[in-house]
Formats: C-alpha cells, structure tokens, sequence
C-alpha cells in the first residue's frame, strides 16, 4: 500500500493557513500537511532543494496554492510546476480571495485542475477546505509517474 501522500499549503497569511490545516485535520485526513508561506518557497520543496532538498521523494496529493504571496505569486509557481516534466500532473487548487476575471482565467490557461475563491464566511472556507482536502487526498486518482 502507497503511504500517505503530503497535503502542500502554499499561503502567506498565518490566519488563512491555520484555518486551512484545522479544516484537513477536522475532515479526518490522516496526511501529512506542510505549509510553506511564498512560491519561491512552494518550488523548492517541489523541487526538493534549499532547506526542502533532503525530504523524501515524491509529489503531494495536492498543492493549495494562493495567488498573492511574496517573492513569487501563485500564477508563477503553476507556470512553473506545468512546464516541469516532473511535477505537470500535480493536481493544484488555486485558494485564493481574488475574483478577478484576469487570475481566473490565466489560472485555467496555465493548468490549475481547479479554482475556489476563499469565502468570506469562516464556516464557509472551513467545510470549502474539508471538501477539497478529502477529494484531493483520498477520493481524486492521479496517473502514476514513470
């Protein structure tokens, strides 16, 4: 049997990560979790380099990414992640608080499998969170890498 596969969390604010991780945990997902807090950040323990370059091999279940973040936003890292013949299937969620058309609509053009706007209403984000985590991790099956 395969173990458990990592849940990435790549988001900048405190408050939204912790609300994240609580609703993953709440959901029963027995996952390991990593937040990182940029993309430049979400890149290196993809790529499993910098402070992420002896971590054990292979992708997460799912990366949840933000768009707005330092050092590198959100729509960068999905360039990135899509162009790399290693990670191009790495399902990625976009969790992000913009409506703007032009973050929707490049996120979809750059591959994202699937883009949540974070509701306002904290029980809201919290179950969006839960429903996302238990797809992702458990029900969604992404094609094994040769």
């Amino acid at each position: 049997m395969n173990p458990l596969r990592t849940i990435l969390i790549a988001e900048d604010s405190p408050a939204d990560a912790e609300m994240a991780i609580d609703a993953l945990r709440d959901a029963r997902l027995a996952n390991p979790i990593v937040h990182v807090e940029d993309g430049v950040e979400a890149l290196d323990f993809l790529l499993r380099r910098g402070a992420w370059s002896d971590r054990e091999e292979g992708l997460p279940a799912v990366l949840l990414l933000d768009i707005k973040m330092p050092r590198m936003d959100g729509l960068e890292v999905l360039q990135r992640i899509r162009a790399e013949e290693d990670l191009k299937r790495l399902p990625v969620v976009i969790l992000s608080s913009s409506r703007e058309e032009s973050d929707l609509a490049r996120s979809w053009d750059l591959g994202v499998n699937a883009y949540v706007v974070k509701p306002v209403d904290v029980d809201q984000f919290f179950n969006a969170v839960k429903t996302l985590g238990t797809f992702w991790a458990v029900i969604n099956q992404a094609p094994e890498l040769e």
